[in-house]
C-alpha cells in the first residue's frame, strides 16, 4: 500500500493511519532528509524481526532509532559528554546518525555489543511528526536488502517490498546519499561513514583527530 503525503503539511488522517500501523506491529517505508528508511516501533519485537528477515540482516548487526528531538535522545542515551551535546545541538535536526551509549530505556534487542545505539533526528517534517504522534522512536535502517544499494524511488520500493511491509509512504524520489555516521560515545569523536554533511562535521573532526 502506498500512502501519498504532503511533505510540508502532514494530513492528520494519513498520519493517524501510519501511527495505527506502527501501533499494531506494522512496518513502514518512509522518506527522511537523506534516503528512504524502513521501520517499526522500537517496542515491536515482531516488527524488528520482520525487518531483519526483509533485509536479510544478521542478528549481530543492530538498528538505529529515529527520535523527534534532543529530549527523546536524552531518554534513550546516557553518559553524553558536554562536547558531544554541544555538537549535537549545532547539527540536529540534520542528516547525521549519532552513536551514543544506550540507556536502560532502550529495548535490549537494540543494544549493540558495545552497549551503544545509533540515533537520528532528521531535518524532515514527516518522519519526525510520525515519531511525535506515536509517542516514541521508530527503527531507522536503509530501505534495501543487505549488501545492495538503497532504493530511492517509492514506486520501485513498492514493487520490491510492497508485499512485505504494511505501507510505503511516498515522499518522491530522493537523492541516494545516506546520513553521516559519527561516534560521539567516546573521545576522540570519529566519523564512521561519510554521507550527507551540510555542516562540514567530517572535515571538522578530521582536523581535530
Amino acid at each position: 500500500m502506498i500512502i501519498e503525503v504532503n511533505q510540508q503539511f502532514v494530513q492528520p488522517r494519513k498520519l493517524e493511519k501510519i501511527v495505527e500501523i506502527l501501533n499494531n506491529n506494522g512496518i513502514i517505508i518512509y522518506p527522511t532528509d537523506t534516503i528512504y528508511g524502513i521501520g517499526c516501533s522500537i517496542f515491536s519485537q515482531k516488527g524488528i524481526e520482520r525487518i531483519r528477515l526483509i533485509k536479510g540482516r544478521e542478528k549481530n548487526k543492530y538498528f538505529s532509532i529515529l527520535c523527534y528531538d534532543l529530549k527523546d535522545l536524552s531518554k534513550y542515551a546516557k553518559n553524553v559528554s558536554n562536547e558531544a551535546y554541544k555538537l549535537m545541538r549545532r547539527i540536529l535536526p540534520g542528516p547525521y546518525t549519532i552513536i551514543l551509549h544506550a540507556s536502560r530505556e532502550l529495548p535490549r534487542i537494540l543494544h549493540s555489543k558495545r552497549k551503544t545505539v545509533g540515533i537520528r533526528v532528521p531535518d524532515h517534517t514527516l518522519s519526525r511528526e510520525i515519531v511525535k504522534e506515536l509517542g516514541h522512536p521508530i527503527i531507522t535502517t536503509s530501505a534495501n536488502r543487505s549488501g545492495q544499494e538503497p532504493l530511492n524511488d517509492p514506486e520501485l520500493l513498492n514493487k520490491e517490498f510492497g508485499n512485505m511491509v504494511d505501507a510505503v509512504i511516498d515522499g518522491g524520489v530522493l537523492p541516494p546519499v545516506p546520513s553521516t555516521v559519527i561516534d560521539l560515545s567516546e573521545q576522540p569523536f570519529k566519523v564512521l561513514r561519510e554521507g550527507k554533511d551540510p555542516f562540514g562535521v567530517i572535515n571538522l573532526l578530521k582536523e581535530n583527530a
